[in-house]
């Protein structure tokens, strides 16, 4: 999944990208409201980050902008300890949740996981489709409950898929949600990871929608 994390302390910046990474997100990282702005606007997002104390352009005034230009991607907000007000403000502007500092990493990797999680409509920890079960919390995939080593991409894109399961995902889409904005972006690849992903999970398990891109349903 890809995160985009808008906090202008460049040392915390840099922790949350590190230990999304380590969880196998894909990080851009804005360190100013006017920045973060672009980017969500102009990237795709599976949940962005949001530090309300940005400069150039604050994150209530981001939420507000983007929840009424109608932009749903799951947000969760940093506030400063102690800060009721804003943690009141945050919700009410169009904030999923929100987090005071300081805060345990894994505390924003599991709430991360848990707004991805409902927003594509999953309620439970662990997505199942037929012998292939996917953990986001532990970045593990079993196939018939035994453990399949994969690829830091081959498992972006497989847990795209199985966040998005049911319906067709065009190969344009992977391709935005498996890479970072610095990163040179080949579609080609994405056919790569699909057919290393077909070896190791079943040659039916991940089926191809001609014309349109792929498509996991929702009982495999």
């Amino acid at each position: 999944m890809r995160i985009l994390v808008a906090e202008d302390e460049p040392l915390l910046a840099k922790q949350l990208a590190t230990a999304l990474s380590e969880a196998h997100h894909v990080v851009d990282c804005a360190l100013d409201g006017a920045e973060a702005d672009f980017l969500a606007t102009t990237e795709a997002y599976d949940a962005i980050v949001l530090d309300l104390g940005l400069p150039k352009l604050d994150g209530l005034t981001l939420l507000r902008r983007w929840r009424d230009a109608g932009v749903v991607i799951p947000i969760l907000v940093l506030t400063a300890r102690g800060s009721w007000h804003e943690k009141v403000q945050g919700i009410d502007t169009g904030a999923d949740d929100y987090l005071s500092k300081p805060f345990r990493m894994e505390e924003v990797l599991a709430r991360l996981r848990a707004l991805i999680r409902r927003a594509s409509g999953h309620a439970h920890p662990e997505m199942r489709c037929g012998a292939v079960a996917l953990d986001p919390r532990l970045a593990r995939v079993t196939l018939n409950d035994v453990p399949v080593s994969l690829t830091g991409h081959e498992f972006r894109v497989l847990s795209y898929l199985m966040h998005h399961r049911g319906r067709v995902v065009s190969q344009a889409e992977l391709t935005e949600h498996i890479y970072a904005q610095s990163f040179d972006r080949d579609s080609n690849t994405v056919e790569v990871f699909i057919a290393r992903l077909r070896r190791k999970l079943g040659s039916t398990f991940i089926r191809t929608v001609r014309g349109l891109g792929y498509r996991i349903d929702a009982q495999s």
